[in-house]
């Protein structure tokens, strides 16, 4: 068997096709072509491309002798995503763990759970809408402020968690604002902050749409 006999083997054996392998290495179609109808011996000068695209070795193209593929290496260890829990509502001076509404769970990547607290929120109501759905969860980092601009978690009057757009007013004053224009922007003062009370308990970081 030719050199060149055992280099289309290998794509044979690989399933590729000419096109592909080609652009692989690094040439022309035309060229692959050439090649496999004896008309041109240059693949020879792109044997470690050709070995390398098709796992194999230049001394067995060559020569049939040595390992026809070598020992892929093992790809590093990729840590599991690290599960939190869905819940259905979260309530005022709950713990997370605490909640017994779990309704599911879901993975996050370890790097952000190395950032903090996680859990999972599944959404209620029409009124973030048409981003985010009913049924739809939220990932949400346990956090007791959030930037301009941020959704957030919050709880009104220790009421069921409501998710808002925070808008900030130089006087403390703050507006949860919704994505749908049917509902109306909520607004609390300093005073109301205090007595109702107004409190952010997280900030969603990633949306999970489901279907």
């Amino acid at each position: 068997m030719e050199p060149i006999e055992r280099i289309f083997l290998l794509l044979d054996e690989a399933g590729m096709e000419q096109k592909q392998f080609a652009k692989q290495v690094g040439v022309a179609p035309s060229k692959v072509t050439e090649w496999k109808k004896g008309r041109a011996k240059s693949f020879t000068k792109y044997l470690p491309q050709i070995a390398n695209v098709l796992n194999s070795n230049v001394q067995w193209i060559l020569t049939g002798t040595g390992e026809r593929h070598p020992i892929a290496p093992v790809p590093p260890h990729k840590p599991r995503g690290v599960k939190i829990p869905v819940l259905g509502n979260v309530a005022a001076g709950v713990p997370v763990e605490a909640v017994e509404e779990i309704l599911d769970y879901e993975e996050i990547e370890p790097e952000l759970a190395g950032t903090g607290e996680f859990f999972g929120l599944r959404l209620k109501g029409q009124s973030m809408e048409p981003r985010m759905c009913e049924g739809d969860v939220v990932i949400v980092r346990c956090q007791n402020d959030v930037d301009q601009g941020d959704i957030a978690v919050v709880l009104v009057n220790g009421d069921s968690a409501t998710i808002k757009r925070i808008k900030k007013e130089p006087d403390g004053s703050l507006w949860l604002l919704p994505n749908n224009p049917s509902f109306q922007a909520m607004h609390y003062s300093p005073s109301e902050i205090e007595s109702l009370p107004v409190s952010i308990i997280g900030k969603v970081v990633e949306l999970r749409g489901k279907f």
